[in-house]
């Protein structure tokens, strides 16, 4: 995919303020830290278009970049964070889920799980709950860089079996360092998006 313009258009806390232009859309999910926002600044060739930071949790809102005019990248609020409060974590959750069950454009979502951790309890919940909804589903381990080839390939046969009920095509490893994994997560993407 050939990135000509990457635009920030809005963060979004209620979703009667999501874009009106019904353009497709593409989210990104995943727990706090799991490297979501690196992942989205490596797709699209910039460096601080999805701010990144050392504290996790910093994402806060459904947040919108129009990719060449044509379609929406959504940054949703990493879960799992424990310093955040209860509160503030149901708000984050009631969002994310009116989000999914309701945005007419949503294409599918890229789940991001920690490909030296693999998929926790959240994250489960998560791809069944997706499934159950009939939203497609791009599996991403992150971080790939940070193990050996003959691991990482023991780690993501590993995994595979463990979500082996849910039925997924496959779990693509990906380095936001080197970008290992860039050009087949965007050929799923882009596959997601001519549905």
């Amino acid at each position: 995919m050939k990135i000509t313009s990457v635009e920030f258009v809005k963060s979004v806390e209620n979703i009667v303020h999501l874009p009106k232009d019904n353009l497709k859309e593409i989210a990104f999910a995943g727990r706090s830290n799991v490297g979501k926002s690196s992942l989205i600044n490596c797709l699209l060739n910039r460096k601080k278009i999805a701010r990144t930071s050392s504290t996790p949790g910093k994402t806060r809102q459904l947040n919108y970049f129009k990719i060449n005019q044509k379609f929406y990248f959504v940054d949703l609020p990493g879960y799992g964070f424990a310093r955040a409060a209860k509160t503030e974590k149901v708000q984050w959750q009631r969002l994310i889920e009116s989000f999914l069950t309701q945005s007419k454009n949503l294409q599918g979502v890229v789940s991001i799980i920690d490909s030296r951790i693999g998929p926790t309890k959240l994250d489960l919940q998560l791809l069944e709950w997706l499934k159950n909804l009939n939203i497609p589903i791009i599996l991403i381990a992150t971080k790939s860089d940070k193990l050996s080839k003959s691991a990482l390939l023991n780690r993501v046969r590993k995994y595979s079996n463990q979500l082996s009920d849910l039925k997924l095509k496959q779990i693509t490893p990906f380095s936001a360092i080197n970008g290992a994994g860039k050009i087949e997560l965007w050929r799923e993407i882009t596959t997601l998006m001519e549905h």
